[in-house]
């Protein structure tokens, strides 16, 4: 049984860890049960944990602590949907602890793997039970207890995945919907895959994807997680940076700065404490840190400070930051050149092409938002499968970054005619995050598999109608989802209705569905433009 590893022994554990993801990652994607086509669980972390593999393929023999960062900074920037970003913090973390270690015991692997489970819940607002953040959890804390029996790394490994398996398992109870549908979290499935993988590489075995199997392009399916962030609600944004002067506990001025306002981000490394916080009194928060030591920047509203770049780890890699021409700039995720079109009308800088099919990896959004030659760029994911990847950025760049978190195209689009670009920030943030909440976005898609959801008998291939996250409606025949829908508009008393119709919709079969909104709702303003979208047939959004 093996007692430690060193840095080639973790190097092949985490390329073993990819290569299980890449070859489970349909069955992954597979047990997302809403069964429209989206950016899928499987796909997602396999592309972000195989970043790193490939990063590591190119270190020969590096030292344990190498290793960890490599993966770590690999997978943060390639980083996709929800379940990719928290995969990338699990390592994150364990990177942190295997700092300065040559040889890694069972002890400090149970700490690196606290670490991970810390890292990744600090990062989401509203941890939700039943996901892979669980299964992490609760594997770190089975590693812990095995730890202090058996200090052999094996041991400790083999006691996190058997807590995983049984975490894992329980996902079912703690979500009605994965347990109506008979399933587990993909998520976690996908940690106890890699947990299963790095045992194989311990024990001698390592896991490598079978010559000539197919694992390319999977039917694409929603990611069923849903990691809400909270309204900004407080005036001012406070940003700025501290040269750490002493040993005070940063932990301490999180939970300060937490009851003082909201949106809270703080970073921090032996060198610097790096804090965005939301508030009513920066005074308070920037008093509060002076005992941490001294600012080296300070941002409040419309302070446009020279803002000091982060030390990045593998800076070569970040592409040319563009110098700043003004203070505000705007970037948008979309799929299709009608969408692009109205986005650019709109003042948006630079346009990432993805969303429904293809979740834009962190790195995706940092190439975009360093193009734009501003001091602030505020991102607009428009999918809420990209938010978590978008927030990821502010870390690895110079600019100022503000997600604005639309989880739609037609929210995107609200937000956008919100934004004044010669206003200050923390009124572009207050209008465009309540913007988001004035707009119902309906859409229409098909069904990618067969599968019995929230009371609906759906098959494959079904017309599927959504009015905001929710089903409401399928059918074989679309115009009768497109009359209901149309009924619901008029109900609710909504004024102005736009329709994008998506790549595989004719112009005239688009114009019927005009007319039949126009025709149920009188009273509406109804407009129709050629989005181009993939996968949706049609956008609509109602205010």
């Amino acid at each position: 049984m093996r007692q430690t590893i060193n840095g080639a022994d973790f190097r092949r554990m985490l390329i073993s860890a990819a290569a299980s993801i890449e070859i489970h990652k349909q069955q992954l994607n597979e047990l997302n049960v809403f069964p429209v086509p989206d950016g899928d669980t499987g796909t997602n972390m396999s592309m972000t944990i195989n970043a790193a593999a490939a990063d590591l393929r190119k270190l020969d023999d590096p030292s344990l602590e190498k290793a960890a960062q490599a993966a770590a900074s690999a997978m943060l920037r390639g980083a996709r949907g929800n379940s990719g970003v928290i995969l990338s913090l699990l390592f994150r973390g364990m990177s942190k602890r295997l700092k300065g270690v040559t040889i890694c015991d069972g002890v400090i692997w149970a700490e690196a793997l606290q670490e991970g489970v810390d890292a990744a819940y600090k990062a989401v607002m509203k941890p939700a039970e039943g996901t892979i953040l669980t299964v992490a959890r609760l594997a770190a804390a089975a590693a812990r207890n095995a730890a202090q029996e058996n200090n052999f790394i094996e041991s400790v490994h083999v006691a996190a995945l058997e807590e995983a398996k049984v975490a894992l398992a329980n996902t079912t109870n703690q979500n009605p919907v994965l347990k109506k549908a008979g399933v587990v979290d993909a998520g976690g499935r996908g940690w106890v895959c890699a947990l299963e993988a790095m045992l194989s590489s311990l024990q001698g075995e390592d896991v490598v994807v079978p010559e000539g199997m197919d694992t390319g392009d999977v039917k694409e399916a929603a990611d069923f997680s849903d990691f809400d962030t909270e309204d900004i609600t407080f005036t001012y944004c406070t940003e700025f940076i501290i040269s750490r002067e002493n040993d005070l506990d940063p932990e301490k001025l999180r939970d300060f700065l937490s009851s003082l306002g909201d949106s809270l981000v703080l970073v921090d490394d032996e060198e610097i404490i790096k804090v965005h916080v939301h508030t009513n009194d920066p005074g308070k928060a920037l008093h509060e840190a002076m005992d941490y030591g001294s600012f080296v920047t300070v941002k409040i509203e419309n302070m446009r400070l020279q803002h000091t770049e982060k030390v990045m780890t593998e800076a070569e890699k970040a592409p040319k930051i563009a110098e700043p021409e003004k203070a505000l700039g705007v970037v948008s995720v979309c799929a299709g050149e009608g969408l692009a079109d109205v986005f650019t009308n709109l003042g948006v800088d630079q346009i990432i092409s993805g969303g429904q099919t293809m979740n834009p990896s962190t790195q995706d959004i940092l190439e975009a938002v360093n193009k734009v030659p501003a001091e602030t760029v505020f991102v607009l994911p428009n999918n809420k499968n990209i938010i978590m990847a978008a927030e990821q950025v502010n870390d690895l760049t110079p600019k100022n970054v503000v997600v604005i978190p639309s989880k739609t195209v037609p929210q995107g689009v609200t937000a956008m005619l919100n934004f004044n670009p010669e206003g200050e920030i923390g009124e572009n943030v207050e209008a465009m995050t309540e913007s988001l909440g004035t707009v119902d976005t309906m859409q229409i898609t098909y069904a990618a598999r067969n599968s019995d959801f929230d009371g609906y008998d759906i098959h494959e291939g079904d017309y599927l109608a959504l009015y905001g996250s929710q089903l409401f409606g399928t059918s074989q025949d679309i115009r009768v989802l497109i009359k209901s829908l149309a009924q619901k508009v008029r109900d609710d008393g909504k004024e102005y209705v736009t329709i994008y119709y998506g790549a595989d919709v004719k112009e005239k079969h688009a114009q019927k569905t005009a007319d039949i909104f126009a025709e149920i709702c009188p009273d509406a303003d109804v407009n129709l433009l050629s989005g181009g979208q993939p996968v949706y047939y049609y956008m609509i959004s109602a205010e």
